[in-house]
C-alpha cells in the first residue's frame, strides 16, 4: 500500500468519528484533503465545517460543504488533521516538512 492510500484509509476512518450534526474543523494537507473528499459523502449528516486554511476551504465548498468563520461559532464538534510525524506517547509533529 502506498503512503498516499495509507492517508486515503485513515481519512475514511477519521469518518467513523464524525456522528454529529454539528460543526466539523478540518486542517491543511495532503491527508486532510482525502477527508475532505470522504466528508462529502457524509455533507448531510453535518452544519458545516471550519477550516485552517485557504485550500481547504475551497475544496470544502467545491463539495458543497457550508464553511463557517471560526469567529462565529461557538464550538466544534471535532478537529480533523494529518500530523507528519507521531512517538510512542502519540505525541505528533504537524509542519515537520
Amino acid at each position: 500500500m502506498t503512503a498516499d492510500e495509507m492517508k486515503k484509509q485513515a481519512a475514511y476512518a477519521a469518518l467513523e468519528h464524525i456522528n454529529t450534526d454539528g460543526i466539523v474543523g478540518v486542517g491543511t494537507g495532503s491527508t486532510v484533503n482525502h477527508f475532505i473528499d470522504a466528508l462529502a459523502t457524509i455533507k448531510g449528516r453535518i452544519e458545516g465545517a471550519v477550516s485552517s486554511s485557504i485550500v481547504s476551504t475551497k475544496r470544502l465548498e467545491e463539495h458543497g460543504i457550508h464553511v463557517f468563520d471560526l469567529n462565529e461559532v461557538s464550538s466544534v464538534a471535532v478537529y480533523v488533521d494529518g500530523a507528519d510525524e507521531s512517538n510512542h506517547f502519540l505525541q505528533l509533529i504537524k509542519g515537520g516538512g
